[in-house]
């Protein structure tokens, strides 16, 4: 009988009282789900929705126990898919990637084919650096292009503006040639965000005291918005004539307490960003994009590294919102 080989992994487990316990823990292949490709994970990320897979009652985790990790990078060990050799980098994300499916807090995943992304000109380090917010940025920045807004149109506001999606997408805009205007909470993000390529710093939206009216002046071209509630209420009240709203997140609320007005009276469009059902050919293209003009310019400034072994830690932070750019997980080596 064939000996199952051994890998470590970082397993969430859901204990009798309904707490969730995170555990390194040696696992045998027979743990993993069917796949066409195999993958040696050498990093990974962390994002708010791994924060809620760890999170007693957090919606995302379908069952326990989970390896989380909606973010993997690595190479191909084994394939019997034609369009995956061993020994090729990849990215994988989204669709039910450590949620339902194990993820990539471990030393070995096994995916569908079609949840798979070759790189060319990325390295896995890059790649999970960028992740899933990476990606989402990448996405919001296309659909304000796609929506006509140019450098030319005026500034374009980014709320929350030190979250994953929100760094990204301030350096991802700046490097465009927009003019950007970063809104956060943080006091001590200015110098960090004007590095990044914010041509002005400011505090959250709307301001304390300050009514959001059905319409109110003009003030930007497009808007990258993660937190959702009245600051997304307020932005769609004053974007210019024609001006875009691309949508991701709801980390302030998921309610959006606004009227038609500024829809049918200046013309704007609301654009949700989905990354995690996105179909492949678009989310490959959107990758060739990150591997090209949309690579971030300043992804070693964006990024902290932390080991897989500090991932409890960490992970409880990310609830909390205390948490600046993106965090990429080393996994490789780690836990052996």
């Amino acid at each position: 009988m064939a000996v199952m080989a051994e890998f470590n992994a970082m397993v969430a487990h859901e204990d009798a009282e309904g707490g969730i316990v995170l555990r390194a823990e040696v696992l045998d292949e027979s743990f993993l789900p069917d796949g066409d490709v195999e993958i040696a994970v050498e990093y990974s990320s962390v994002n708010y929705k791994d924060a809620l897979a760890v999170t007693p009652k957090g919606g995302v985790a379908r069952s326990y126990p989970l390896i989380p990790g909606i973010d993997l990078a690595g190479t191909v060990s084994a394939s019997s898919s034609p369009d995956f050799a061993v020994g090729d980098r990849i990215v994988a994300h989204g669709y039910d990637i450590g949620t339902a499916r194990h993820g990539g807090y471990a030393e070995k995943a096994r995916l569908p084919a079609d949840h798979v992304v070759r790189l060319d000109a990325l390295s896995t380090a890059d790649a999970a650096a960028i992740g899933t917010a990476g990606f989402t940025a990448a996405m919001s920045v296309n659909a304000l292009r796609t929506g006509g807004v140019s450098p030319a149109d005026g500034p374009v506001l980014v709320t929350g503006a030190t979250g994953g999606v929100g760094s990204v997408s301030v350096d991802l805009l700046a490097g465009l040639g927009y003019e950007v205007v970063a809104s956060t909470g943080k006091t001590d993000a200015h110098d960090w965000l004007m590095e990044l390529g914010a041509t002005e710093v400011i505090g959250r939206l709307p301001e304390e005291g300050e009514k959001v009216r059905p319409l109110g002046k003009s003030r930007w071209a497009g808007v990258v918005d993660s937190v959702g509630g009245d600051t997304l209420a307020y932005a769609l009240s004053t974007l210019n004539y024609g001006g875009v709203a691309a949508i991701s997140g709801l980390a302030r609320s998921a309610d959006l307490p606004t009227t038609v007005m500024p829809f049918i009276l200046r013309g704007v469009t609301l654009a949700g960003i989905d990354s995690v059902q996105l179909p492949m050919a678009a989310r490959r293209q959107v990758w060739g994009q990150l591997e090209g003009e949309l690579k971030p310019r300043h992804l070693d400034r964006l990024t902290t590294d932390i080991s897989i072994r500090d991932l409890p830690d960490v992970l409880s932070t990310f609830i909390g919102g205390s948490v600046t750019g993106r965090t990429r997980v080393i996994v490789k080596g780690e836990l052996g």
